[in-house]
């Protein structure tokens, strides 16, 4: 025998703790079990071992500890009983078995045969509209369930967690309506299937379907009735046998879950003991239950809603990183890099040039358990294949002529931290095997040496390149390809996101007023409209440099639009100012000049880039922003 609890919802879910001896449950770190929750007292209840029996026992609780729905003070557990600790729900287990959080649910279409159906509309139900109590003929039964309801009321109005508030309202209907199973279930926003059943049969146990009639539910959601249905006496009489053979229910009820007008799921119990017959009290009794219930149940999801949305902002707040953007691309990237930062796995950072892919990586690196260690970077496009490496495995005394004494690569250097190797598409194929080796064994050689060096880095990587286009045509290793992509991230070019523009414009220009010791106090309206019309082919870093380049040659309080580079005017809409009728009128003497050269050239890109002194790059990047391509077309045609 081996008794564990399992966590079925709370802050501890999906954890297990095994029960031996003495085992306290509270808010103190001193217990046994710990759970960090306002409504769990620091000493909320106890479980003990004795005359081989297991007792739970509430430790005067604020908020009660409940057994199957049940407030116990001490009580046997038995296996598979649920214990509700504050919003927590564990299952108890006698023996090793996986934790069962519910009876499964089926939907069946047969209904009761020759069965006798009550069913009220909202108005009709005596304990939700006060006026209608009268009706209620004795005081006895009337104090009973305004009882039961104050009961109901106090003990789920604390609970947070949408599961746990299921199961103990299904506990605390079982101990006011006799019924033997029951399930609560909850639809989606839409009201079309089910998200989340709860359902428990108190006869056969947790691994026993419930069976609930799919056409009383669907009428119970769609016209918000609640329903009763006892199968007639006569044919109870004459089938009981056969009826006790297959378990059939004799009485059903099922009520909806509405609040705010909308309809949350329903309640649905039913008995198979012909001695056990629901009535209409039962009924209005539990419609009154689920008025309340319903309520709890909408505020718990909206608790949890805030819940996760208040978390999300907490882990964005304290996500440390020097990327600048609130767009909800930018919001994603930040997300990602908050899920994966935790791990040693393996990024490839993939975008355009000028994305941030660096600043990706070392905000990865910043929110890691390797935050206090070594950050080092790598352009593998920016140094020979001999000096890339030298650079990288580092070098033994004379492993070639300069080498004049034992050197450390990058990878030494970076032991305990992160390398973030950046443009590795141009990484060499015989460099590309050494990596590979590298990113398998954790081991590598310095250059000319012959001891293997164990090494404990995570690998970080970007690329502005296909590496897949790369792989197909030999240029890259697809086995190298597959140990860099283990979780792969792309950066969103700056067009893909233009409501950061002006965001990360206020920012590089205060960045770069304040090395210039220059009073900047914003962007004009007519360059903010510039910046937002241009296409930011070189994304972010071009972006920095313009803004860089106007506060340099700016001499305004706000930088204009004769402050931008030119590329940016001449692809931004013409408005009725001074400074724009110039830029029109230089605009249009750019567009004869380059027909002129087109003309001269015969059609020629390369001919009329020479007669212009451009580079061939330069002039269809003027094409495009001049909107010439379609005049230069028709020119060639004539």
């Amino acid at each position: 025998m081996q008794p564990k609890l399992a966590a079925l919802s709370g802050p501890l879910r999906k954890s297990e703790f095994q029960v031996g001896g003495i085992l306290s449950i509270g808010r103190n770190s001193s217990n046994s079990i710990c759970i960090e929750d306002a409504s769990v007292s620091p000493s909320h209840c106890r479980i003990d071992y004795n005359n081989e029996r297991f007792f739970i026992t509430d430790l005067d609780s604020g908020s009660g500890t409940f057994v199957n729905g049940i407030p116990v003070k001490e009580r046997v557990l038995a296996s598979g009983d649920q214990i509700a600790v504050g919003n927590s729900l564990f299952l108890f287990q006698l023996e090793d078995s996986p934790a069962s959080a519910s009876s499964p649910v089926e939907l069946d279409e047969n209904p009761l045969a020759g069965g006798q159906m009550q069913q009220l509309r909202p108005d009709e139900l005596l304990y939700l509209h006060p006026e209608s109590l009268v009706a209620l003929p004795q005081p006895a039964r009337l104090a009973r369930a305004l009882g039961t309801l104050l009961k109901i009321s106090t003990a789920i109005g604390s609970i947070r967690d949408v599961e746990s508030l299921q199961w103990q309202l299904l506990g605390m209907i079982f101990d006011v309506i006799p019924a033997e199973r029951g399930a609560i279930l909850l639809v989606d926003g839409n009201a079309e299937e089910i998200s989340s059943p709860v359902a428990w049969d108190r006869v056969a146990g947790p691994d026993h379907p419930v069976h609930v009639n799919r056409g009383l539910t669907r009428r119970a959601i769609e016209e918000s009735i609640s329903i009763l249905e006892n199968q007639s006496p006569e044919l109870a009489s004459a089938e009981s046998r056969e009826t006790a053979q297959r378990k059939a229910a004799h009485s059903l009820l099922c009520v909806p879950l509405i609040a705010a007008g909308q309809v949350l799921g329903v309640i649905y119990l039913d008995s198979c003991n012909s001695a056990t017959v629901f009535t209409k009290d039962d009924l209005q009794l539990l419609a009154a239950i689920a008025g309340l219930a319903a309520i709890a149940i909408e505020n718990a999801r909206q608790f949890e809603r805030l819940d996760i949305e208040n978390r999300q902002l907490r882990a964005e707040v304290s996500l440390q990183h020097d990327m600048i953007g609130r767009s909800p691309r930018m919001r994603a990237v930040y997300q990602f890099i908050e899920r994966v930062a935790p791990s040693d796995s393996t990024v490839l950072i993939q975008g355009e040039s000028g994305t941030g892919k660096e600043l990706a990586a070392r905000a990865i690196h910043k929110n890691s358990p390797r935050k206090d260690q070594p950050f080092v970077a790598l352009n593998c496009a920016a140094l020979t294949e001999t000096l890339l490496e030298s650079e990288l495995f580092g070098h033994e005394k004379g492993a070639f002529t300069s080498a004049i004494c034992q050197k450390k690569g990058l990878l030494e250097v970076a032991e305990g931290g992160s390398v973030f190797l950046d443009e590795v598409g141009e990484l060499p194929l015989t460099l590309q095997a050494k990596l590979l080796r590298v990113l398998q064994e954790r081991e590598f050689v310095r250059v000319g040496g012959t001891r293997s060096i164990k090494l404990n880095v995570r690998f970080l990587a970007a690329t502005n390149k296909d590496l897949q286009k790369a792989v197909r045509e030999e240029k890259f290793r697809a086995d190298l390809f597959h140990r860099l992509n283990v979780i792969s991230l792309t950066l969103p070019a700056l067009r893909e996101h233009p409501e950061d523009i002006p965001l990360l414009a206020e920012h590089f220009a205060a960045r770069y007023a304040q090395k210039c010791n220059r009073n900047v106090r914003g962007i004009a309206p007519e360059a903010r409209s510039c910046l937002m019309q241009y296409d930011w082919p070189g994304n972010i870093r071009e972006l920095e440099n313009a803004m860089e380049r106007a506060v340099v040659i700016g001499t305004a309080e706000f930088i204009l639009p004769e402050d931008l580079p030119e590329t940016l005017l001449d692809a931004a809409p013409l408005s009725s100012s001074a400074a724009a009728k110039y830029h029109e009128a230089l605009r249009n003497l750019k567009k004869q000049l380059i027909v002129s050269a087109f003309e001269q050239s015969g059609g020629s890109f390369t001919e009329a880039a020479k007669l212009l002194g451009l580079h061939a790059n330069y002039l269809h990047r003027l094409i495009r922003n001049l909107d010439l391509r379609v005049a230069l077309k028709k020119n060639a045609k004539a």
